[in-house]
């Protein structure tokens, strides 16, 4: 079975302990990074997180006023911001083994 989960994980030590639990329990990880400034990030806000935040409203912000660590090295980064979005899908079957669909 294949489970892909997308999750907000800004800590190292949080991702290191996940990676680690898997390899200890014999199950494969892949760590991906979504790399998106934040400029982007805002600009293409739907839930309004950041207005939300700008306006005092919300706190504890991944990235704003609360820290986020950047992954050393993930097994794929995606500058997500620099690519379609079917180029980031590509990147990650190419990354699983997956058969391109293009």
């Amino acid at each position: 079975m294949l489970v892909l989960v997308p999750v907000i994980a800004p800590y190292a030590t949080g991702r290191d302990a996940v990676r680690e639990l898997h390899r200890s329990s014999g199950i494969d990880y892949v760590e991906i990074h979504v790399s998106t400034p934040l400029e982007v990030c805002v600009a293409r806000d739907v839930k309004g997180l950041f207005a939300r935040q700008a306006r005092g409203e919300l706190v504890g912000l991944t990235g704003v006023d609360d820290p986020y660590e950047n992954p050393i090295k993930p097994e794929l980064r995606l500058e997500a911001h620099l690519r379609s979005v079917d180029e980031c899908a590509a990147a990650v079957s190419a990354l699983l083994g997956w058969p391109s669909s293009g």
